[in-house]
This record gives C-alpha cells, sequence and structure tokens, in this order.
C-alpha cells in the first residue's frame, strides 16, 4: 500500500507540471484536475490500483492492455471515456503522454 500512495502523490504533481493554469480539487466522490473544465478525474484508491478517467477519445490513441482502456459504456464515476490503471510509478511515466493529450483537450 505504501507503493500505491507514493503512485498518488506523484500522480497529482505530474498532473500540476502540465500547466501553470492547472488547479487539483478535491471532491467527495474523487480529485479532480482541471483547467477551465475537468480533464482528469481520480477517483479513491481500489486494492493495489489506482484509476484516473481523462478526456481524450480512445480511438484515437494507443491503448495498452493493463494501462489504458476504453470506458465508454462503462459505468464510472469520473470525467471522460479513457480509464487508465495506475499500479506504480514505472505506469505513471507510461502513462504521461496520455495525461499530457487530455490536458491540451481541456
Amino acid at each position: 500500500m505504501r507503493r500505491l500512495s507514493r503512485t498518488i502523490l506523484a500522480l497529482g504533481e505530474a498532473l500540476l507540471r502540465l500547466g501553470g493554469d492547472v488547479a487539483t480539487v478535491r471532491r467527495k466522490q474523487c480529485m479532480a484536475c482541471r483547467r477551465l473544465r475537468n480533464f482528469v478525474c481520480v477517483p479513491p484508491a481500489w486494492q493495489a490500483k489506482l484509476l484516473a478517467y481523462g478526456k481524450v477519445d480512445p480511438g484515437e490513441v494507443d491503448l495498452v492492455p493493463g494501462l489504458s482502456r476504453d470506458v465508454a459504456g462503462l459505468g464510472h464515476h469520473g470525467t471522460g471515456d479513457l480509464g487508465v490503471q495506475l499500479r506504480s510509478e514505472r505506469d505513471l511515466e507510461r502513462a504521461g503522454e496520455l495525461f499530457r493529450l487530455t490536458c491540451a483537450g481541456a
């Protein structure tokens, strides 16, 4: 669980570094990162993974099994149709481009 806590902190820092106008907002159901609108939503961590949802069309990016998936038809608490599963800081590095795309679209 300690590794997941480091991943949560690293995710918050990485999202804030995407731009000077990026802010994080804590909500009851999630942590949201926003510019004018939310572009990434991170619900509370479950088990050994952290889920993040971003506003990117999953058809426009290369989905990586075990890291990213299309959640358009699934019910979930979050913003957007791209689901990203983070289990470690290495996964965060691999998902960096996906988060940059979500920020650019906000």
